[in-house]
């Protein structure tokens, strides 16, 4: 919820103040909540810590996209260099997956924090990478041509949140809200519901309690990987496709019938099995988040660019899309199967599912952006 609400602050104010500061500030808050909340010493510090890192992670998404689709003017580059950009998202996961492994492996070795080695707190100190990169190169990050533009010869309408719902963009701001809601549903449903099924698929191996954690990060490398290859195939493929929808589909029917094999078979009998759909599952997923940062950018006008794509990430997403968790938990107790990973792992097909069918109606009906240009 706090991401929700401040992502969709912070996209307004990507709006109001610029792209370059907002995306500054949002990237300085997240690596340094992270890191904080590594030394947090009670539970509400903690959670406290982990929403201020959820926000800066929030609006930065939204401030980046908008950023980098106003440096380029030419259609082509523009959807070439936001979908290889957003590789980095990949990149990303797999350093926290490394982290975390290494401070399960190696934390014993690591420097004591408050008289322990808990892995946590060595994987959440690594969320200070980030700042360190931009500290060094945040003199020379220009500021959107389009946006100062029109900033400094006033022409620079308004930004409001009472646009979106405003006849020309209603109908766009309504599917975009609830399909980024099912989009956000498959990790937060599913995905995401993976280390909790696998202790349950190992059980039979008597496995250490190190070894199953070893085992939990290993997939989740398997994962990350998945994510890396899945953002990759959308830089690559999205400059041969002119209608969105069409893209979108590329995606999203594919993973209806993955997301089902993983979760309904791969999920209950075999961790050989469920390695290689998990990847699979995990670049289909990330294939459609990279959708939405070359299409959101193509739809709203320079002065709602960023309240617009914030609403989507934030309300449709962050502040709806992750309720899919409760909803993944609470289907489990009702659900069949023969063991608690079991009737996890179906809740989580089942969930996975109902938001890729939705996914693939909208796909038919989401308005396709207007030329190749960004709307002024």
């Amino acid at each position: 919820m706090a991401g929700g609400l401040f992502g969709l602050l912070g996209g307004y104010l990507t709006d109001l103040l610029g792209r370059r500061r907002v995306l500054v500030w949002s990237i300085l808050l997240y690596a340094f909540s992270a890191c904080a909340a590594g030394f947090a010493t009670s539970l509400p510090l903690l959670l406290f810590l982990r929403c201020t890192t959820w926000i800066g992670t929030c609006v930065e998404q939204v401030a980046a996209i908008a950023w980098l689709a106003e440096l380029f003017a030419n259609p082509k580059q523009r959807q070439s260099v936001l979908g290889y950009t957003q590789v980095a998202f990949g990149f990303g996961g797999m350093m926290v997956t490394a982290a975390y492994y290494l401070a399960v492996t190696y934390g014993e070795h690591f420097p004591a924090i408050y008289g322990a080695h808990e892995p946590w707190r060595y994987t959440l100190l690594s969320g200070l990478i980030p700042a360190i990169p931009l500290v060094l190169v945040r003199p020379f990050l220009p500021e959107s041509p389009i946006w100062g533009e029109k900033k400094a010869r006033g022409t620079l309408k308004r930004t409001s949140v009472k646009e979106l719902f405003r006849p020309a963009l209603r109908k766009t701001t309504l599917w975009v809200t609830l399909m980024m809601a099912c989009s956000f549903a498959l990790p937060f449903g599913a995905l995401q519901h993976t280390p909790r099924i696998i202790p349950g698929l190992v059980s039979a191996q008597k496995l250490a309690p190190r070894q199953v954690e070893q085992t939990v990060s290993r997939v989740y490398m398997v994962q990350e990987l998945g994510s890396l290859a899945g953002r990759l195939a959308f830089a690559f493929v999205v400059v041969y496709f002119v209608k969105q929808r069409k893209l979108l589909r590329v995606f999203v029917t594919p993973a209806t019938i993955v997301f089902s094999g993983v979760f309904f078979y791969a999920a209950t009998h075999s961790l050989t099995l469920l390695i290689p759909s998990i990847f699979c599952a995990q670049a289909l997923f990330n294939g459609v988040m990279s959708f939405w940062g070359t299409y959101l950018p193509r739809i709203y006008p320079t002065h709602v660019r960023g309240t617009g794509e914030s609403f989507g990430y934030s309300i449709g997403g962050r502040a709806i899309g992750i309720s899919a968790a409760l909803l993944t938990t609470t289907l489990s107790n009702v659900l069949p199967g023969g063991s608690s990973a079991a009737r996890l792992a179906h809740s989580a097909g089942t969930v996975a599912i109902c938001a890729l069918a939705v996914l693939l109606v909208g796909s038919f009906l989401l308005p396709e952006p207007q030329g190749d240009r960004l709307p002024e």
